[in-house]
Order: C-alpha cells, then sequence, then structure tokens
C-alpha cells in the first residue's frame, strides 16, 4: 500500500464521483479505478459500493477513511517536522559560554532574538571555562562556543565578536585608587597580591594576564584563587587583593571596590564565537549567523 493510495481514496471519498475525483488529482479516470481496486484488494474489503448511478462509501469505508485521514496528517506533520528540523526551527541547540560572555550585551540580545525566532528549539547553555568550551567542541557535546583567546585546534573556526579593555580591579582602600581615575599601568600592580581564576580552571584570561604582566616586567604573585568573578570581585573588596578582568564587569557594583582603566596598549580582551569547520547543525548555523549579523549591526 502507497500513500497515492489513501489520497486517491481520500478524494473519491470526498467527491463520492470517480470522474470529479480524478480531475481533482490531476489524473485520468481509468487509472484512479484501477488503483481503488488495487487498494481494495490489498485492504481485503469492498470501500466503495459503485452503481451505475452513483458511489457510496461502504461500511468498511467509512472506518477506513477517519483511519487513512489520520495517517496521511501523521505524515504530513512528519514531514513538517523534518522540515523545520532542516531549517533549524526544531530540536536542540547547546552552547558552552565562559562567564564572562553573558557580560556583553550583544550575547544577551542573540539569545533573547533566537528565542523569539525559533521558538521551539531548546537551547541548552552551559557555563564552563574557555578550555572546556574548546574542548566541548571538538568532541561535540556543545555546537557552539563563546570564548576568551585561547590556542586552539585545527578543526575549529573562530569569529571575534567584540573586543573590550581590561580594568584593574580594587578595594576602595587601595593607595593605587586616590590619583588614577584616568587609568594606570599593569606595572602598577607589580607589588600587589592577585586574585584570580586558578590556572586549572582554564581561563583565557589567565594567560592573558601573564602575557601582559610579562611584558610589564613582572610575573603576578597570586594569593587567592576562585572560580568565579563575582566571588573574585569580593574578595578584592575584602581587601584581599587586586585582580584584572575585563570592562564588561564594571557592571557589577559591589561596595568598596573600583576599577580602573588599564593603559597598557594590548590590555584588551577579546569575545571569541567558536565551532566546528565541519558544522552540520543548521540550528547552529543560525544561530552563529544572528550572532554575527548582532555583532555586525552594533
Amino acid at each position: 500500500m502507497e500513500l497515492r493510495h489513501l489520497r486517491y481514496f481520500i478524494a473519491v471519498a470526498e467527491e463520492l464521483h470517480f470522474g470529479r475525483a480524478a480531475q481533482v488529482l490531476g489524473i485520468s479516470q481509468p487509472p484512479l479505478s484501477q488503483q481503488i481496486q488495487v487498494l481494495e484488494q490489498e485492504v481485503g474489503a469492498r470501500l466503495f459500493e459503485r452503481t451505475n448511478r452513483r458511489v457510496e462509501l461502504s461500511e468498511a469505508g467509512r472506518l477506513f477513511l477517519e483511519e487513512a485521514r489520520l495517517v496521511l496528517a501523521q505524515v504530513d506533520k512528519a514531514a513538517d517536522v523534518a522540515r523545520r528540523a532542516q531549517l533549524g526551527e526544531l530540536g536542540e541547540l547547546k552552547i558552552g559560554f565562559t562567564s564572562s560572555a553573558p557580560f556583553n550585551s550583544t550575547i544577551p540580545q542573540a539569545i533573547f532574538s533566537f528565542r523569539q525566532r525559533f521558538p521551539a528549539v531548546h537551547l541548552n547553555l552551559r557555563e564552563m571555562s574557555s578550555t572546556q568550551v574548546a574542548e566541548a567542541l571538538v568532541d561535540e557535546s556543545i555546537q557552539v562556543g563563546i570564548m576568551r583567546p585561547l590556542p586552539l585546534p585545527d578543526s575549529l573556526e573562530v569569529v571575534e565578536l567584540s573586543r573590550e579593555p581590561l580594568v584593574a580591579v580594587l578595594s576602595s582602600k587601595d593607595p593605587l585608587v586616590v590619583g588614577s581615575e584616568e587609568g594606570l599601568f599593569l606595572s602598577a600592580l607589580a607589588h600587589e597580591p592577585f586574585v584570580f581564576f586558578p590556572r586549572s580552571y582554564g581561563s583565557g584570561l589567565y594567560a592573558q594576564l601573564l602575557s601582559l604582566a610579562r611584558d610589564a616586567g613582572f610575573s603576578p604573585h597570586f594569593t587567592q584563587e576562585a572560580g568565579e568573578a563575582m566571588t573574585i570581585i569580593g574578595l578584592v573588596a575584602a581587601g584581599l587583593g587586586v585582580s584584572v578582568l575585563p570592562a564588561s564587569y564594571q557592571r557589577m557594583r559591589i561596595d568598596g571596590v573600583v576599577y580602573r582603566p588599564l593603559l597598557d596598549p594590548l590590555a584588551m580582551s577579546a569575545v571569541w564565537l567558536v565551532q566546528r569547520k565541519d558544522q552540520k547543525s543548521p540550528r547552529a548555523k543560525a544561530f552563529v549567523e544572528l550572532l554575527t549579523r548582532k555583532v555586525e549591526v552594533t
């Protein structure tokens, strides 16, 4: 039994006339009559009562009509699901992001726009370090990554979403606060204890801080470690040291903390959008396109 047999049957059942049904289907009447006979043979029941003057559904035909309509409706639904999935309108999108990414306004706006455009797509958002983002993309446990710069394998490709200055995070009681409203150089922090992400966390900012400090002629003395930026800022407020974070963190206003621009020319941090070069997910492609378009507009 083929789907066309069901469509032929439904057309005849609705028209109760082989000639009119053939016109609706765009075929000639003899092949239609032949195909209905084939269907009846396969079903093993007479579906129509035929006389010289009219065609009527048999009892078996009336029951079969209900089921045939359900079958075709389900087939149409399945086809629609497949089509929408191909267009990226259904399914799940797994995004890994470093903790500092949401503080860049472009990214939350893009996520909001994606949810409005593709409400049937489930967004699975996972916070992780930049190193973990890269690893998850390689093993395909996520489809899109938002991270800070790190060396990446050749299988991944990068789009730079934004670039923002780095700022010094100081206790309001730190003497460096006085007279540094316009900013300070990283070398001014050379003798300060640092509160920062642990090396093992895999933060892209860790490697960048070491590089900047090396260019400034010192090696940071890390006395406190924390995996969350909020915790780092809180420890700075408690007077346990200084830190360096992307400027977007200045939105986090905490009593006892002062932010100062870093004047070093290379004191900038990028946010990367990363995906596999062999990206196959239409949902991921749609998200990447939307996010890169947002960046181009801004």
